[in-house]
């Protein structure tokens, strides 16, 4: 029996520090063993793609650029599953850095979403980095060569094939 129930995989691949090719290959890899064992929403941790502490390397265009790559590397990837995938990932928009949530279907990027509280305090540094989200004045952006993906805190994505199926995500 069904009971319209989906499975969910939160997935914590190794991860090296600013190492966004190993990185990527160790997210590809997690991707695929999660569609083998059925999984529809594949979830990775804050920043997967490059490492939470990257410390000033996030103001690096070296780095930025190697994580739109990324991005592109995990779509290609993806392009024949049917599952979403929601990875970690340093976004520049309009010459401001955000910590966001990537969400990839079929092969493309479907949006991007900021997120809202930067913490700054005892070890947190994030503010160094990173703006919020919280009032993201456009709703449109350009990312791993995709155009008009959706960029905000408030995106609800619904699936085509299942009406009963709707995701948010928030950092």
């Amino acid at each position: 029996m069904n009971c319209n129930y989906i499975k969910v995989c939160a997935a914590t691949p190794e991860i090296r520090v600013a190492d966004v090719d190993f990185n990527t290959e160790k997210i590809i890899d997690a991707i695929n063993k999660g569609v083998k064992n059925g999984a529809r929403v594949i979830v990775f941790p804050e920043l997967s793609i490059c490492g939470y502490t990257c410390g000033d390397l996030f103001l690096q265009d070296a780095l930025l650029l190697s994580v739109n790559g990324a991005l592109e590397r995990i779509c290609k990837a993806t392009k024949e599953y049917g599952a979403i995938v929601f990875v970690g990932a340093p976004i520049a928009v309009f010459g401001r850095l955000y910590n966001c949530a990537v969400a990839i279907h079929g092969g493309r990027v479907l949006g991007v979403v900021p997120k809202t509280y930067i913490p700054n305090y005892g070890e947190y540094y994030e503010s160094r980095y990173f703006v919020s989200g919280a009032s993201v004045a456009y709703n449109s952006i350009s990312v791993a060569g995709c155009d008009g993906v959706a960029f905000g805190t408030n995106i609800i994505f619904a699936a085509e094939n299942n009406p009963r199926l709707t995701i948010a995500a928030e950092i």
